[in-house]
């Protein structure tokens, strides 16, 4: 049994855990995109397939990560996130050797439950071992691990898949999560919410629903169009609110609703959902640009995304030093309305511009990502009741990956319409046409035609539109976010052992 002082002790041990347990999801997330192709080959696998096989992990993953972090809270983090590894591991074993779409499809399911309980996990026991003047650290090091993965799956993706099967994409999880495993079984301390209280099946049926119809309609959009997701918005939108309903009348609610009245808590949570908004949306358009204007494959794309981790890793350092003298608020302010001139630069970019001013304003994003989100996320942190820091980190986990979807999904939309309009291919035979009118990287393999301006201009609306969302998300958070925590600052240490097995 681990006891107080040696969890104090071994604290960033228990940290490179974390890290190392996160950065497999990040991993994950972007080396599938690299074997898409393969994929469409070696499977016979269509566009809907194709689709299947990536939505069927996000829908999984959104709509699990609230049930996963209430799990944790109730019977023990440690115990939860284990499963959550091992389910991983055994998923991606699984999807590694299928020989079928539906077979990956599942696997890639299974693979999202996974995730689901790794990631509201992983942040949950952070205020756990760390007291109150070292979380700031702590989180800024489990989110430079969080996004570490977006580099370095191209770059690791590309190269496996030049010299293995592509089965070996899901096969590099396997000895992380195997040298993860062992080392939460040996460092991490278990923990629970001590006052853990019946759970809710209906209100967890609500939220299951909800955010599955709403999640799955924004995934649809882009794809099939406005027209058959709406629907599914729609009822996700219902079903969201009578889940919000649910809450006000339970005895034993999934989530305590007053602690959306914590602004800590709200602001801190809605600005870590526009930088995830802003970074998938660039995340959806650049690796396109790269390789479709500037012929790059998929290993030379992940590595010249490098600029952003860079930018993000010194800033996450610098800001949570000033968050410490003045706050918050100023730190997240400051870092969206940096991101934000930063979206607004690339929003500059012409047809004819070469790598080096792509890095420049991709370094000043990665920058201003990484002086907002550690410290919102420290914020929304220290604003959860002792107990609840599992169901307060998947709340709000799911509202960063809905609104990562959802930047996917409105900006996917806005690239077609305006690359589409700018796009002449009346002089094609109508198959290509349409496949050019598809995808960038298609209409770059036919030889009359030049796509890269036309998609330029709908990259660089999707930038601006970026931009000004992230702004807002600046002004707001400079107006309601508090200038210091509303959290006790008694270091959270000194009651830690209330939610340890000693």
């Amino acid at each position: 049994m681990a006891t107080l002082t040696s969890v104090r002790r071994s604290r960033w041990w228990i940290l490179a855990v974390l890290a190392l347990s996160v950065l497999v999801i990040g991993l994950d997330g972007t080396v599938l995109n690299v074997a898409l192709p393969t994929l469409a080959g070696d499977l016979d696998a269509g566009t809907d397939d194709l689709q299947w096989i990536v939505d069927s992990y996000i829908v999984v993953f959104a709509v699990a990560l609230l049930p996963a972090g209430l799990l944790g809270d109730r019977l023990g983090r440690k115990r939860w996130l284990v499963a959550g590894l091992l389910l991983f591991g055994a998923a991606s074993a699984v999807a590694a050797y299928a020989d079928a779409v539906p077979q990956l499809v599942v696997a890639r399911a299974v693979m999202g439950l996974g995730a689901a309980l790794i990631m509201p996990l992983t942040m949950s026991v952070l205020p756990v071992v760390f007291d109150r003047a070292e979380q700031p650290r702590a989180i800024a090091t489990w989110s430079i691990a969080v996004a570490l993965g977006v580099p370095i799956g191209p770059v690791l993706g590309g190269y496996l898949l030049d010299h293995f099967h592509w089965g070996s994409i899901f096969l590099i999880n396997l000895p992380i999560v195997a040298l993860a495993v062992i080392a939460a079984i040996v460092l991490l301390p278990e923990s629970r919410d001590p006052q853990a209280q019946r759970v809710d099946l209906i209100g967890a049926v609500l939220s299951v629903a909800g955010l599955g119809a709403f999640v799955y309609g924004v995934i649809l959009a882009p794809v099939d169009g406005w027209t058959r997701a709406l629907p599914w918005i729609a009822a996700g939108v219902v079903v969201l609110g009578l889940f919000w309903i649910r809450l006000g009348r339970s005895a034993y609610p999934l989530i305590d609703r007053k602690l959306f009245a914590n602004r800590d808590f709200l602001w801190g949570s809605l600005a870590a959902t526009a930088a995830s908004f802003a970074m998938m949306g660039v995340l959806f358009v650049l690796p396109q640009y790269l390789a479709a204007a500037m012929s790059y494959d998929a290993l030379g794309v992940g590595v010249r995304l490098l600029p952003m981790i860079a930018g993000l890793i010194v800033a996450a350092r610098i800001g949570t030093r000033v968050a410490a003298r003045l706050g918050a608020r100023v730190v997240v302010s400051a870092g969206l309305a940096v991101s934000a001139v930063a979206l607004g630069l690339g929003a500059l970019t012409s047809h004819d511009d070469g790598y080096a001013w792509t890095a420049t304003w991709l370094t000043a994003l990665g920058f201003g990502l990484g002086l907002c989100m550690p410290s919102a996320m420290d914020a929304v942190l220290a604003s959860l009741p002792e107990g609840k820091s599992g169901v307060g980190s998947g709340a709000v986990q799911a509202m960063r990956q809905v609104g990562g979807a959802l930047g996917v999904a409105a900006l996917g939309s806005l690239l077609s319409a305006v690359y589409t309009a700018r796009l002449d291919t009346t002089r094609l035979p109508a198959e290509i046409a349409s496949a050019a009118t598809e995808s960038v990287l298609a209409a770059v393999r036919v030889p009359t035609l030049d796509p890269v301006p036309a998609f330029v201009a709908g990259m660089d609306a999707v930038l601006a539109v970026s931009g000004a969302v992230v702004l807002l998300g600046a002004v707001l958070s400079a107006v309601f976010l508090p200038g210091r925590s509303t959290a006790s600052a008694d270091p959270v240490a000194e009651s830690a052992h209330a939610r340890l097995e000693v």
